[in-house]
């Protein structure tokens, strides 16, 4: 995996300056995100190692140091801010049918002096809560689903499988453990209760903060989405594709997806087929053991003196073999596959997440863009609105003129003539000056060429419609003032999420990077290990059959043999070069 390390975007500190490219940074905001990012960048420490714990999670140096705390939720949260090295352990896993009509597995849980016991469903709804209450967050996998073939092949037995059951208690400790090892998770009251027997997990799922979730993450506060307090702007936030493209994107969160992308592939592809080719190989080196075991001893019993013996010690060899071969095969599983596969889940995870933010990011372009549609609108309609009301004082202006000439013609005074002629059209009344918004034409409006037929229709069809232009267009000038006030405080909370998410979430890389690397490192040295024990075992059996082997007496074929051989040797006869010559004068040439 050495060529991942030049491309890897996570292995930086993680005190850094936000990309200038993210046009997210570019929003100056007055207020800092909430809750502060320096709850997540806490220095990173090694601590020391317990031989009796299981080797995953790592203690690592990813570990964090806990912060302190003197406010306590609960005993639970006492205990795992205790400041010791705590460690959260399955201890059984037992059949029962309690309030169901269908029996089920239970996994006995022991967090210091309490005692619990949750079925899957339960860890399942457990982890996909804390993926809705923190979706800034790499919340740890839990063992897969079995399969549909896995059912249509053992049917019944399958949740009785005894391997699977053992398999999913070690992952769920795992699972357990990595949580109360995270330095925000371990603080949720909601695992608390979970580590509680004394509390009813249905209750918990219909109580508070669960029962407040939002049904769209987008469209609630990145740091807290069950906040009640929250501003009714982020109902006017789009909902966008995951696959939308965006205008400006983060660079580091590109090379994050690639670097993902192909990190998931290499586990999925080389990884996997070749752990599981070397699993087959040495499961089947096992299986031919035993049979060759078995065959060994039962031979044993047809000899007689040393020879039995030596036959029988050589197949307890071979059964040695057998038994720490199966024994190396367990420890691979657990301390080489399930990891593999964890990490694997690890993957997605990360895409997932990684998706949120690129969400959280369209969302702010999308409404910037909407933003600055909204105000061109609005100017539009300003636009219209001035022009309009340029036009009604050239109107009243003009009927201002008109009304006059009346005016001096019944206090006696004579009329206006154009060119030394009466005008031959009737002055309007005085009290006929309001135009009602009535379908038909405008006494006082001079139609240009060719667009009469236009405004005609234009105006029937707005009086059918019981609509006053003026009034639809200043209701409009209206609404489009309150969308982008909306709107503004849309964006402002936008940027503010986008810029919490992208903290957040590049910190929680970070940590997860350096808890990769210590994984990573128990895994390899508990291989070597494995195969290290196995070789010693191996060879202090077959060096006990050795020895047996060795006080076998030869054959008596084999000491006549031997004997003529020494005969030989000494019927020859020194010659002059210090070697022996054949006695017989005939042999020689």
């Amino acid at each position: 995996m050495e060529h991942f390390e030049d491309e890897n975007p996570f292995d930086t500190e993680p005190e850094r300056v936000n990309s200038e490219e993210s046009s997210a940074f570019k929003v100056n905001l007055s207020e800092p995100s909430s809750p502060p990012l320096q709850a997540l960048r806490l220095p990173s420490s090694p601590t020391g190692t317990n031989s009796t714990r299981p080797p995953f999670p790592s203690p690592g140096s990813h570990r964090q140091p806990q912060a302190y705390k003197s406010d306590y939720c609960c005993t639970r949260d006492q205990w795992l801010h205790s400041g010791e090295d705590v460690e959260i352990l399955i201890i059984d896993a037992q059949k029962t049918s309690l309030n169901s009509t269908t029996p089920y597995i239970t996994y006995v849980l022991k967090s210091g002096n309490a005692h619990a016991q949750h079925r899957y469903s339960e860890f399942e709804s457990l982890r996909s809560n804390l993926v809705r209450l923190y979706p800034t967050l790499i919340i740890p996998p839990i063992p897969s689903k079995q399969t549909i073939g896995d059912y249509a092949v053992k049917q019944a037995k399958a949740k009785e499988d005894a391997a699977m059951i053992a398999r999913r208690k070690r992952m769920l400790q795992t699972f357990l453990n990595r949580i109360a090892r995270h330095p925000i998770l371990s603080n949720e009251h909601i695992f608390h209760r979970f580590l509680d027997g004394e509390v009813s997990w249905t209750e918990v799922l219909h109580s508070p903060p669960i029962s407040q979730l939002p049904t769209n993450a987008l469209k609630a506060p990145a740091h807290n989405p069950t906040d009640q307090n929250a501003s009714s702007a982020y109902s006017a936030l789009p909902n966008p594709s995951a696959t939308h493209t965006l205008r400006r994107p983060d660079q580091r969160f590109l090379d994050s997806e690639i670097f993902t992308s192909k990190f998931a592939s290499h586990l999925n592809g080389p990884m996997e087929k070749v752990t599981r080719r070397s699993m087959k190989r040495w499961s089947d080196y096992a299986h031919d053991h035993a049979e060759l075991g078995a065959a060994l001893n039962g031979f044993s019993l047809n000899e007689t003196g040393p020879l039995s013996a030596s036959i029988e010690k050589t197949g307890q060899a071979v059964d040695a073999t057998y038994m720490s071969t199966t024994q190396l095969l367990q420890e691979l599983e657990q301390n080489w596959a399930e990891p593999l596969h964890e990490y694997s889940q690890f993957a997605n995870i990360i895409k997932k997440l990684l998706v949120y933010r690129h969400q959280k990011h369209v969302q702010y372009e999308m409404t910037q863009e909407n933003l600055d549609a909204k105000r061109e609108q609005l100017d539009e309609l300003e636009k219209s609105e001035r022009e309009a009301r340029r036009l009604e004082e050239a109107l009243g202006r003009g009927r201002v003129t008109g009304y006059g000439g009346a005016r001096r013609e019944e206090d006696g005074s004579p009329p206006e003539e154009a060119d030394g002629e009466e005008n031959p059209e009737p002055r309007p009344e005085p009290d006929s000056s309001y135009l009602p918004p009535h379908p038909g034409p405008s006494p006082l409006r001079r139609r240009a060429p060719g667009m009469g037929f236009l405004n005609a229709l234009s105006y029937t069809l707005h009086g059918m419609m019981d609509v006053d232009p003026a009034t639809a267009r200043r209701n409009g000038i209206t609404k489009s003032r309150e969308t982008i006030s909306q709107l503004e405080d849309a964006l402002h909370l936008s940027a503010q999420d986008l810029k919490y998410a992208s903290s957040t979430i590049q910190a929680d890389l970070d940590r997860f990077q350096r808890q990769k690397v210590a994984d990573i490192r128990e895994m390899t040295i508990a291989m070597a290990k494995s195969h290290r024990d196995w070789c010693k075992k191996n060879l202090e059996a077959w060096e006990e059959a050795k020895r047996e082997i060795d006080q076998i007496p030869d054959h008596p074929n084999r000491m006549q043999a031997q004997t003529s051989d020494k005969t030989t040797s000494a019927a020859a006869g020194p010659s002059l070069n210090g070697t022996t010559e054949p006695s017989n004068a005939a042999d020689t040439h």
